[in-house]
């Protein structure tokens, strides 16, 4: 098995680093040391730890599954379901101490990077419209009895996620992802 090149340990180091300890909380020196190369390599592969940050952010988007809800093989809103219960499973992977990167970075950079909170939200967007449409498959194929807009609610599902997901990473518990979910599951009732 081939070795990953530097450029995709320093990626990977730097998603762990900020995801424990968040932007402002990561060294250069950590990055480098946790990706096991010198220091000097960050600045061979990446202008700042603005630009790895953003790559992270691209990249984190991407492991987001988003694809999984254009898979027609299951019925809409079985479809967001398994989303979002891929999702919860992934924050137990690490005991819900991490939370979503989006979030913790969002949160933490706002008002410090245009960069990246552009990155967030564009990740956070492109996710709720891809909520949106499922919604859509489902009030057309007639699963869906809420007569809210679906418009407003993709958007609003991944923002009470978000929520949710930061309140799991502070109980240390699935507890506030099962109560987003059983709401979820009332859309279809």
């Amino acid at each position: 098995m081939a070795r990953p090149s530097v450029r995709e340990q320093l990626v990977e180091a730097a998603a762990e680093c900020f995801h424990h300890r968040g932007f402002n909380g990561t060294g250069i020196q950590d990055i480098a040391r946790t990706a096991g190369v010198p220091k000097g390599s960050v600045y061979n592969h990446f202008a700042s730890k603005e630009d790895l940050a953003a790559e992270v952010l691209d990249r984190y988007a991407a492991s987001r599954d988003l694809a999984m809800l254009d898979d027609t093989t299951l019925a809409p809103l079985p479809r967001l379901r398994a989303h979002f219960d891929h999702l919860a499973a992934d924050l137990a992977r690490f005991s819900f101490e991490r939370g979503c990167l989006f979030g913790n970075l969002g949160a933490e950079l706002a008002n410090q990077s245009d960069m990246l909170r552009d990155r967030v939200d564009t990740g956070l967007a492109a996710w709720a419209s891809a909520v949106v449409r499922v919604l859509e498959e489902a009030r057309a194929a007639g699963e869906l009895t809420t007569p809210l807009d679906s418009d407003r609610l993709g958007p609003f599902l991944v923002e009470a996620w978000e929520g949710a997901v930061l309140r799991a990473k502070i109980t240390r518990s699935r507890a506030p992802l099962d109560g987003f979910l059983a709401v979820l599951d009332t859309l279809a009732r």
